[in-house]
């Protein structure tokens, strides 16, 4: 492989990472754009009970996800197979969920199985598929109900956009 065939893998693979990261980000802050701007907009999804588009699952998550709660996603051993403008990722996951209202919180441990197409020189999921792992819902500990009571001094605590700091440090950054 040449010098520069093997400086455009590098690229194409990091610009897979970033994408699977904005996926993390608008599941975890509820961020519209950023989970929209992850899938390509015929893309598919089967995420556990949902089957089918991927504009479909997003629209049905950010019902539940605008109702509050709190979530984390970590993705980790990220394996890219690149083949000219397709590639085969396989991406392990840990979540940890809680909604709004609800006594019990679930942690998922699983595989992001995504079909990535590179269009007009962008790359973006076209197919995934969530392999379930590792599932565990249990009661949530008994903690404080208000953040301030809760967290106490570690504060700023993470919220939806555009709330959430790093949205804040981003507008920064833009700006100059």
């Amino acid at each position: 492989m040449s010098s520069a065939a093997q400086l455009q893998a590098l690229l194409d693979r990091e610009a897979i990472r970033e994408c699977l990261h904005r996926y993390c980000r608008g599941i975890d802050r509820a961020d519209e754009a950023a989970l929209r701007s992850a899938y390509w907009e015929d893309a598919t999804d089967c995420h556990g009970a949902w089957k089918g588009s991927a504009a479909g699952f997003i629209d049905q998550a950010l019902q539940r996800l605008r109702l509050g709660g709190r979530r984390v996603h970590q993705v980790s051993n990220v394996s890219i197979e690149l083949h000219e403008d397709r590639a085969g990722v396989e991406s392990c996951f840990l979540a940890l969920q809680a909604a709004a209202g609800n006594p019990r919180q679930t942690f998922l441990c699983g595989r992001y199985v995504d079909r990535f197409e590179r269009r007009h020189g962008e790359w973006r999921i076209a197919a995934r598929t969530v392999v379930y792992d590792w599932i565990e819902e249990r009661e949530r500990p008994e903690l404080a109900l208000a953040d301030e009571d809760l967290f106490g001094a570690r504060q700023p605590v993470g919220c939806a956009a555009p709330g959430d700091s790093v949205y804040a440090l981003l507008r920064q950054v833009r700006i100059g």
